[in-house]
C-alpha cells in the first residue's frame, strides 16, 4: 500500500507543517492535545493505490505501517453498506509495538480516578470517523470501466484470500465511480473475465458495463484516542468535519491548535471545550458519581458567548435506539457479554455495527469489559486470520461486520447477530410499536449468504426473560415518552442486573480482608502488611443461597449457573484481579498509616543499627510506593513518615548517615 507512506515517520514539528531538528517536547507543543486525542488522520481514496493515509496531524507522531494500514481500511464502509453522504461510526485497532513513550502524569491522574469502564485504553487505539461520499460532477468521465476480481476455484468460494479479494474489488468499484446495481455486477469466484477462462470455474459470459457519469469523492476525518468517549467525539467531528471538507488543512491546524488549549480531562470536573466557534460543556464522569446519574455540573461560566452546547454525557450512547431490533434478546445478550462468550454482530452498516457492538460492551457497566472488541472489522484488517481460525475456539471477542462473505468465514463462531434494516412492526414506534425484532434462531439454520436476521445461538439463556420491562417500554412508547426517558428506564435495568450480581461478589470480597485491629506496624515487619485470604468459589456459592440476588432482583432463574460460567470468563479474571489490586492498596495504606502513628523512639530503644538501616531503607521505599500507585494516604501521614526517617538517621553514627543522606 505504497499510498500510506505518505504519512510516514516524520521528525518532531514546531507546529503543523513547520519541521523542526529536536524531538517532540514534552509540555508543549501538544502536550494538553495528547490528553484528548493521541493523533488525527485524514484518509482518502486513490484511483490507483486505493485508501491512503494523507495527512496525519500532529505530524511527528508515529504509527506503524501496520496501524497505518487497518486506520486507511476501517475508515470507509464495506461496499456493501452502501453510504451515500455523510456517516459516523468508529473502531478500535491493536497497538503495534508497545506503549512508545511514557504516559504523562495527567493521563495517569485520569485513569485513577475514572470509572473502570471508563478508563484509557493501554494496548489499543480507538478510532472516530467522519466519511463522506459524495458525486464530484467537477470530473466527467466518458469511458466504461469495470472491477475485476481474480479469478477463484469454486471450490475455495469463502476462503480469505477469495472473500478479500471481492469485497476489496467491489469496494474498488464503489470508489472509482461505479454505482452498484444490477447493471454493474462484480464477477463471482470462479469466473474469468468476458472470454476469458477462470480458474476452475465455467467460462463467464460477457458482463454489463458500468457508465461512469461522475466521479465519487470518498474522504474520511478520524480522531484517534485511547479514551472511550464517543458522544463527545461524535460531537466534535460533527463540528469539525463539515469545515475541514470545505476549507481542508487550514482548519484543520487551527482546530488541533484550540485542542491543544483545553483543560485535561480531570474525573469529576464540568469543562468548557472551545472549537470552531463553538463551546462544548462535558462532564468527565469520576468514581465518585452515581452510576445511575447523568447530570451534568455547571461549570461556572454561565455568562459564555456564545451559550454553550451541553453534552448531557461524554460516553453515553442511546441504548433504546440501539437495541430497538433485539429489545426482547437483551437479557440472553447481557449474559452472553457478562460471560465472555465469542460474538459475531453482522449490521447493514458501519454505523449500526459499531453502534451495536459498543452498546453491548457497556451494559455491563460499572464492570470493565476485559474482552475485545471490535465496533467495525473488514478482512483486511491484520488479525483477520487469527479470528477466522478454525484450529482453535474463537477468542473472546465481540465482532462487528458489514460483509455478509464473513458469515462464511466465521460460521463457526458460537454466536451470531444478525441485523438488518430497520423495520416496524404495527403501527410503528411514534404509534406505540417496538421495531420487529430479531428472532432466536440455531446455528443450523444459518445461510451463508443470504442470512435472515437473528440471533444465531445454542445458548440457553440462566435468567427469565424480564416480561415487565417490554410492558413498560411498550407503555412508555404508547404514552409518547421521549427517547431519553426510555434509554434511561433500560439502562436502569441493565444497571441493576449488573449490580445485583456484583453486590455479592464484593461482600465476599471485604470479608477477606484482615480485621482492623491486626494491622499494627511491628508485627508483621515494616514492609510486609497484612494479607488478604484467597478467594475460595464454593463458600461463595455456598453463601449465594442465603444472601444471593435471587433474593432482591426481578429476573428469576439459575444464578448459582451463572456464575459458575462466570467464574471461568475472563471479566471474572479480570474483575478479580481489579479488586485485589485497589484492596492490596487499601491494605498499604493503612499499614503505612499504623506505622506512622507509632512511636519510633521506643521501637529504636532495643534495636541494632543494622535494624534501624533497615527501618530507613523500608519506609523509603513505602513512600516511593504511596506516591508512583497514588494509595489512599493523607498528606499529613507523608510527613509523618518522613519525620521517622529523619529521626531514625539521626540516631545512627556519622559514618552511617554519611551513607545515607550524602551529601
Amino acid at each position: 500500500m505504497d499510498a500510506l507512506s505518505r504519512a510516514g515517520p516524520r521528525r518532531a514539528r514546531d507546529h503543523l507543517g513547520a519541521q523542526c531538528t529536536g524531538a517532540r517536547a514534552p509540555a508543549v507543543p501538544w502536550a494538553r492535545f495528547s490528553a484528548w486525542l493521541e493523533c488525527v488522520c485524514v484518509v482518502t481514496f486513490d484511483l490507483e493505490l486505493g485508501q491512503a493515509l494523507e495527512l496525519v496531524y500532529p505530524s511527528d507522531f508515529r504509527l506503524t505501517d501496520k496501524e497505518k494500514s487497518s486506520i486507511c481500511y476501517l475508515s470507509f464502509p464495506d461496499s456493501h453498506s452502501g453510504c451515500l453522504g455523510d456517516t459516523q461510526f468508529s473502531f478500535r485497532i491493536r497497538q503495534c509495538g508497545g506503549q512508545r513513550s511514557p504516559w504523562p502524569a495527567d493521563n495517569r491522574q485520569y485513569d485513577s480516578g475514572a470509572p473502570v469502564s471508563l478508563q484509557r485504553e493501554a494496548a489499543h487505539y480507538l478510532g472516530y470517523v467522519y466519511f463522506r461520499q459524495v458525486k464530484d460532477s467537477s470530473v466527467k468521465r466518458g469511458y466504461f470501466q469495470k472491477a475485476h476480481v481474480p479469478a477463484c476455484p469454486q471450490s475455495h468460494w469463502g476462503s480469505p484470500h477469495c472473500v478479500a479479494g471481492l469485497a476489496f474489488s467491489y469496494l474498488m468499484t464503489l470508489g472509482s465511480g461505479a454505482i452498484p446495481g444490477d447493471n454493474c455486477p462484480v464477477e463471482l469466484p470462479g469466473h474469468a473475465a468476458p472470454g476469458e477462462p477462470g480458474l476452475g470455474g465455467p467460462q463467464a459470459p460477457e458482463w454489463p458495463r458500468c457508465h461512469l457519469a461522475a466521479l465519487w469523492a470518498l474522504q474520511s476525518l478520524v480522531l484517534v484516542s485511547r479514551l472511550p468517549f464517543v458522544r463527545l467525539f461524535q460531537a466534535l467531528l460533527g463540528l469539525i468535519a463539515p469545515e475541514y471538507f470545505d476549507k481542508l488543512a487550514p482548519c484543520l491546524e487551527a482546530v488541533c491548535s484550540e485542542i491543544d488549549q483545553w483543560p485535561a480531562p480531570v474525573p469529576g470536573r464540568t469543562l468548557n471545550l472551545p472549537v470552531v466557534g463553538v463551546v462544548l460543556q462535558v462532564h468527565i464522569p469520576s468514581r465518585a458519581d452515581k452510576p445511575e446519574s447523568t447530570s451534568l455540573k455547571h461549570c461556572g461560566h454561565e455568562n459564555l458567548v456564545p451559550a454553550p452546547l451541553v453534552l448531557s454525557s461524554v460516553h453515553e450512547l442511546d441504548l433504546f435506539r440501539c437495541f430497538q431490533p433485539v429489545l426482547t434478546h437483551v437479557q440472553t445478550l447481557w449474559e452472553l457479554m457478562l460471560l465472555g462468550e465469542p460474538l459475531l454482530v453482522l449490521a447493514p452498516s458501519p454505523a449500526v455495527s459499531s453502534e451495536m457492538v459498543l452498546a453491548l460492551t457497556r451494559c455491563l457497566q460499572p464492570l470493565r469489559f476485559c474482552c475485545d472488541y471490535r465496533p467495525y472489522f473488514t478482512i483486511h484488517d491484520s488479525e483477520f486470520k487469527e479470528f477466522a481460525t478454525r484450529t482453535q475456539a474463537p477468542p473472546n471477542v465481540v465482532l462487528g461486520v458489514t460483509n455478509p462473505f464473513l458469515i462464511k468465514t466465521l460460521q463457526h463462531w458460537p454466536h451470531i447477530l444478525r441485523i438488518g434494516e430497520p423495520k416496524m412492526s404495527g403501527r410503528g414506534c411514534s404509534a406505540g410499536g417496538l421495531p420487529k425484532q430479531v428472532k432466536l434462531k440455531k446455528p443450523s439454520r444459518l445461510k451463508t449468504l443470504d442470512t435472515k436476521p437473528g440471533l444465531y445461538t445454542t445458548y440457553t439463556a440462566h435468567l427469565h426473560r424480564d416480561k415487565a420491562l417490554l410492558t413498560r417500554l411498550l407503555r412508555g412508547l404508547r404514552r409518547g415518552r421521549p427517547a431519553d426517558a426510555l434509554t434511561a428506564l433500560l439502562r436502569g435495568h441493565l444497571l441493576e442486573l449488573t449490580q445485583s450480581f456484583v453486590v455479592p461478589l464484593e461482600h465476599y470480597m471485604a470479608g477477606l480482608m484482615p480485621l482492623q485491629e491486626s494491622i499494627t506496624p511491628w508485627k508483621v515487619g515494616v514492609q510486609t502488611p497484612p494479607q488478604m485470604r484467597p478467594f475460595h468459589q464454593d463458600d461463595f456459592l455456598r453463601g449465594l443461597q442465603r444472601a444471593g440476588p435471587q433474593l432482591t432482583c426481578v429476573p428469576k432463574g439459575d444464578w448459582l449457573g451463572l456464575y459458575r460460567r462466570f467464574f471461568k470468563s475472563p471479566h471474572f479474571d479480570g474483575w478479580y484481579r481489579q479488586r485485589r489490586r485497589e484492596m492490596a492498596h487499601k491494605l498499604e495504606a493503612l499499614h503505612l498509616e499504623a506505622v506512622c502513628e507509632a512511636d519510633i523512639k521506643t521501637w529504636m530503644k532495643d534495636k541494632s543499627e543494622v535494624e534501624v538501616v533497615d527501618l530507613v531503607l523500608k519506609l523509603r521505599e513505602k513512600l516511593v510506593r504511596a506516591q508512583s500507585h497514588q494509595l489512599p494516604v493523607k498528606e499529613e501521614m507523608l510527613q509523618r513518615a518522613q519525620l521517622h526517617i529523619e529521626t531514625a538517621i539521626g540516631s545512627l553514627p556519622k559514618d552511617l548517615q554519611a551513607v545515607l543522606c550524602p551529601p
